[in-house]
């Protein structure tokens, strides 16, 4: 059951990670502006914006591949955990430092911080898993 949870949350948090990524690369303008934030056509600062389009776009690949490559998960995770927990830190932070950003933005905040605490709990399940799976068959059954 843990398995096809773990399956089903890296396809979802990957696909949209990927998405998001790939239209940030493509078309950070016309992106940005959903969200209410309007930017000029300044080359250097489109550039500035597509390139986390790129991180975006690769790990939710990662996140992809380890759905569908069970000995790519924990991996897949933890890359998710902290794209998507670094995503939501940065954006508490600038609440903080800069005030409150449209509610598209408070909303992204939410849904990158629940994932990650998502993916980290699926990514430590994984390693405590992993960790019993190494230990000698005597240390698995019971001592009586």
């Amino acid at each position: 059951m843990k398995r096809i949870v773990t399956k089903l949350v890296l396809i979802g948090s990957g696909a949209l990670l990927g998405l998001i990524g790939g239209a940030l690369m493509l078309s950070p303008k016309g992106f940005l502006e959903m969200s209410g934030v309007f930017i000029g056509d300044d080359p250097s600062l489109l550039s500035e914006l597509s390139a986390p389009g790129g991180v975006l776009l690769m790990t939710g690949a990662l996140m992809l591949i380890g759905a569908v490559q069970p000995r790519h998960a924990k991996l897949a995770l933890i890359a998710g955990g902290i794209v998507y927990g670094g995503y939501g830190i940065g954006r508490l932070s600038s609440l903080s430092i800069h005030g409150m950003p449209s509610e598209a933005l408070v909303t992204a905040t939410i849904i990158e911080l629940a994932t990650a605490a998502l993916l980290w709990g699926l990514g430590l399940a994984h390693h405590l898993d992993a960790d019993t799976s190494r230990a000698p068959p005597q240390m698995l059954r019971a001592p009586y």
